[in-house]
């Protein structure tokens, strides 16, 4: 017998128990004629104690073992007379008898911990050793759970789970797809899937009424701190429903599972415009724990002889309050240059500062009156005491930048709290983006998302104009600034489609050829449907107040997309490409 208790449930109630334990040495301690030993699984940390007046040779041996030396001991459960309050076994430690080592250790090259002295990296490329830490290991049985809780509410709410085929089709819509070569059939190409999207509505069209899987997807994309190339989705569809049907669906999954994993209580999810959210927030995603709601003070900026204004499309404001007294010159110099920066590519930084003395101070001061920064501040609704920021330009380019100072400003203000959940809809978004460049409509979503019922006629037979006002039925579902899901009403009549693929620059031919089994199912009595997917790796992350994804994966990849613990991607010999018709030296080409 390997253990008869874990590292982590003995207590005093033990007391005088003959026990036997397995696990990871995490730290040593020689103190005179006594040894101490902290052992380590996934349960906790329990304190082995060796006496050399009891045992010579068995406290020698102890002596000798290295940081994550796997053993079995054996020993009885005894009273720590220095407790420690920390550790939940921190009253009892283990008077050891027996020890064997089970396999030894090099010398790992970071210490596993809560805090770690390695790198990301480093850790990447030993990801065994990471997961061995308290934080991820934490981090998977949240997953782990999260996913149990989410299969069990959505089965009690009749849905059947479907796994849907790893081996697809390429479309050219949405992202780069990764691609796999056949060697069953020379010269064509598998992809995998970037969402099971077209096979949940096949079943739609089967009857399946309510389907859901927790799904790999795939995304050959650039890549942060919140995307993977392969991820996870909770991946939903519904028959014969409305929007608000489906919203009230996955605002009770997204209650339920953070009522089950942090017993919270959230409200109910507010419903915001598209257009709404970028005139107050400049973003589709905004994080609503805190106010700074943008104001235009473009009208009131013009005629002042200030041509950055006067010249600019968009002049925009955020008030940030009770800090006039405590920014100085030099923390708004710091602030210019993080804005600055190609990240985020602003010129320069305007500010009022209206003092607590009813004194206003601003940098364009010259070029405006008191009355002048009085109408701006009063627009904005600030307070004495506040700072008004103003940036102007472009108004698309304008917002993404005053999107990210407000964030900014949020962070440093202290007004982001990690343990605040502010959920909300986002709605009515775009049907359709015109790209000037390519001079062809992109879909705001994906191909198959319906527009809104009174403007179908306005699809089918409007003009270049009307087709740029269309509204999407789409929704998304947005906690803290991030986009955890989203979704829409699909269309679901083969004329419609039709319609949006010639939009989107599809020939009739290349519509069929990529998507020909859809029309053609839709033709076959496809009902009313529509969905959502959740980010399933985002949501853990939020939940947990992280801005990283990668922490709740077991395995992730580096910002370059490869593997570091097994060096994925990696080269193949050419004997496997000459069964796939592929040339090795076309490669070595292109790379070099």
């Amino acid at each position: 017998m390997y253990r008869s208790h874990n590292c982590g449930e003995l207590r005093m109630d033990h007391q005088g128990q003959e026990v036997t334990l397995s696990g990871w040495v995490q730290k040593t301690r020689n103190l005179g004629g006594l040894t101490f030993v902290d052992l380590r699984d996934r349960y906790g940390i329990t304190q082995l104690v060796f006496n050399m007046d009891d045992n010579e040779a068995l406290t020698e041996q102890a002596r000798k073992l290295g940081r994550e030396f796997v053993i079995k001991a054996v020993g009885t459960v005894n009273e720590r007379a220095s407790k420690n309050p920390d550790r939940p076994t921190g009253d009892i430690e283990i008077i050891v008898s027996a020890l064997d080592v089970l396999n030894a250790a090099k010398t790992p090259p970071f210490t596993i911990e809560e805090e770690t002295d390695g790198g990301e990296d480093l850790r990447m490329k030993y990801r065994y050793l990471d997961l061995r830490r308290g934080p991820l290991q934490r981090n998977l049985f949240f997953r782990s759970k999260l996913a149990v809780e989410t299969r069990k509410y959505l089965a009690d709410e009749g849905f059947i789970e479907v796994e849907t085929p790893n081996l697809i089709k390429s479309t050219p819509e949405g992202a780069r797809d990764f691609v796999v070569p056949s060697r069953m059939n020379p010269g064509e190409f598998y992809a995998l899937p970037q969402s099971p999207q077209t096979f949940k509505q096949i079943l739609m069209v089967g009857g399946f009424d309510k389907y859901f899987q927790i799904v790999k997807c795939f995304r050959d994309e650039d890549l942060r701190a919140d995307r993977q190339p392969e991820f996870t989705q909770i991946d939903c569809e519904m028959s014969f429903v409305t929007r608000d049907e489906i919203l009230d669906t996955f605002e009770g999954l997204t209650k339920n599972l953070f009522k089950v994993m942090l017993n919270k209580e959230l409200p109910d999810f507010p419903k915001m415009s598209y257009d709404d959210a970028m005139e107050r927030y400049g973003s589709d995603k905004p994080d609503v724990r805190f106010g700074m709601e943008f104001k235009e003070i473009t009208e009131l900026t013009r005629g002042k002889d200030f041509p950055v204004f006067d010249n600019a499309e968009y002049v925009v404001a955020i008030s940030a309050a009770g800090i006039a007294g405590s920014y100085s010159n030099k923390d708004i110099k710091q602030l210019t240059e993080w804005l600055q920066r190609p990240q985020i590519g602003c010129k320069g930084l305007v500010y009022v500062k209206w003092n607590e003395d009813d004194t206003l101070k601003s940098s364009v001061g010259k070029f405006y009156s008191d009355d002048d920064l009085r109408k701006w501040l009063d627009s904005a609704g600030a307070q004495k005491g506040d700072i008004l920021f103003v940036l102007c330009g472009e108004k698309e380019k304008t917002q993404k930048q005053m999107n990210e100072l407000r964030l900014e400003m949020g962070t440093r203000l202290g007004l982001r709290d990690p343990e605040v959940f502010k959920p909300l809809w986002v709605v009515d978004f775009p049907l359709l983006e015109w790209d000037e460049e390519t001079e062809r409509f992109h879909a705001m979503h994906h191909p198959f998302t319906s527009p809104k019922v009174d403007e179908i006629a306005d699809m089918m037979n409007g003009d270049h104009d009307a087709m740029k006002r269309l509204k999407a039925d789409a929704y998304d579902l947005v906690i803290n600034g991030v986009e955890i899901g989203g979704g829409s009403i699909r269309i679901h009549d083969r004329e419609l489609q039709s319609k949006n693929f010639k939009l989107l620059g599809f020939t009739p031919e290349e519509a069929e050829a990529q998507f020909g089994f859809l029309l053609g199912a839709f033709e076959f009595g496809a009902p009313p449907h529509g969905g959502i997917a959740f980010g399933f790796d985002r949501l853990n992350a939020v939940m947990n107040g992280q801005n990283s994804i990668r922490d709740f994966i077991a395995f992730p990849k580096n910002t370059s997309g490869r593997d570091m613990m097994i060096d994925a991607p990696s080269p193949v010999d050419q004997d496997q490409l000459n069964e796939l018709y592929l040339d090795l030296k076309e490669v070595e080409e292109k790379n070099s």
